[in-house]
């Protein structure tokens, strides 16, 4: 069969471009389309580099040929990247580089109550667990949780001199770096900081530790969109944010908002993805059967709408909570439906950085290039 290059066009106006309101073909992506006998060449022009917006837009004009024109068209779609230079902006938020530190990962919440922490303290032993070295700052000035969960609440930071200089020593646990405020405060005792004073004590906890090397530096994030994320932006080059939320509407709406604050133009930092927390309740007795107790697949949709990746789903399990109070976080749970998926949601940041890093220009910090230490394996890479 010979394709018509006017139908192929007519087609691909039928395939929407994100964020323009306009479709493919009225927006300039596409190019050119060749045709010879039932083989067609769609050459596109994006202006974002991202890989899974390129395969996305890929897959989109093979399914679209193949839907409205022939079925059994031979496509193929060349890609090329010219993402517009963006004029100096004298606001732009560029933070200081900490010498050893690989990678910067935001964990951030639109709202409180989603397992934010919970994630971030099973998502560092599971990469530490993998082989990396991993750092944990816990920026939730005014509730501090990390030293609970890492069964490290009567511990404190030592004093080591590095340089010449003093700095805090990271307290550890389960082979992760931790640093808190709840380190220097009495457990029934509230911080009442303003915002200044917060962002102060955070800088201190930065750039006056002794991290070491670490692949990995997780920054659990305060919930919402306030004044300490705009500390911590403004002080650190993030490699990366991943949004955590529940499958409910009123958490959605605030994970989006949350997602939307890494993306703004004034803060540009990329989104690694969405982690969707107590996805589903499976009861001890019936491993086979999933309740979703507050909807289904939320978060994935909220996903695709926003065009970013979806890392994952936690279970709604009753020894992910029980392991949290204990000190001892869940994903060290051996051959368990937890361990499993916090492995899957690890693999999945790794390989989003490496994209980011390969796709995006690098942040001051030094960046991962390869999946190394990717398979669920004790030991140090």
């Amino acid at each position: 069969m010979k394709l018509d290059r006017k139908e192929i066009l007519k087609a691909l106006e039928t395939i929407s471009v994100a964020g323009e309101g306009k479709n493919m073909v009225e927006s300039g992506a596409v190019q050119n389309v060749l045709t010879f006998g039932d083989e067609v060449v769609v050459e596109l022009v994006l202006s974002t580099p991202a890989l899974h917006i390129k395969k996305r837009a890929e897959v989109d004009i093979i399914k679209t040929i193949h839907d409205l024109v022939y079925e059994k068209a031979k496509v193929k779609v060349n890609i090329k990247v010219e993402a517009p230079e963006k004029p100096e902006n004298p606001n732009l938020i560029k933070g200081k580089p900490i010498p050893g530190i690989s990678n910067i990962v935001a964990i951030a919440s639109g709202k409180g109550g989603v397992g934010k922490s919970t994630v971030t303290a099973n998502l560092a032993v599971t990469l530490a667990k993998m082989g990396f070295n991993v750092g944990v700052l816990d920026a939730d000035i005014y509730g501090p949780s990390m030293p609970i969960m890492f069964d490290v609440e009567h511990e404190k930071p030592i004093s080591v001199e590095v340089d010449g200089k003093s700095k805090m020593k990271p307290v550890e646990s389960y082979e992760v770096k931790i640093l808190s405020i709840g380190f220097f405060t009495k457990p029934d005792q509230a911080v009442i900081w303003r915002g200044p004073m917060a962002a102060k004590a955070l800088n201190q906890m930065i750039f006056d530790a002794d991290w070491g090397q670490l692949d990995f530096l997780l920054i659990d994030l305060p919930p919402g969109t306030g004044d300490i994320h705009l500390s911590i932006m403004q002080s650190l080059p993030i490699t990366g944010a991943v949004v955590v939320s529940t499958p409910q509407a009123v958490a959605l709406a605030d994970a989006k908002k949350g997602v939307s604050m890494f993306l703004s133009e004034s803060i540009s930092v990329p989104v690694l993805g969405i982690i969707e927390n107590m996805a589903y309740f499976t009861p001890e007795e019936l491993p086979n059967n999933k309740y979703y107790i507050f909807g289904k697949e939320g978060a994935k949709n909220l996903a695709e709408d926003l065009q970013v990746p979806m890392l994952g789903e936690i279970p709604l399990i009753q020894s992910i909570r029980e392991a949290g109070d204990y000190g001892r976080p869940a994903a060290l749970q051996t051959a368990t439906p937890l361990e499993a998926a916090f492995e899957e949601i690890a693999r999945n940041v790794v390989q989003e950085v490496v994209n980011r890093n390969e796709s995006l220009p690098p942040t001051e910090a030094i960046k991962i290039t390869t999946m190394a230490g990717c398979s669920a394996v004790k030991g140090k890479k």
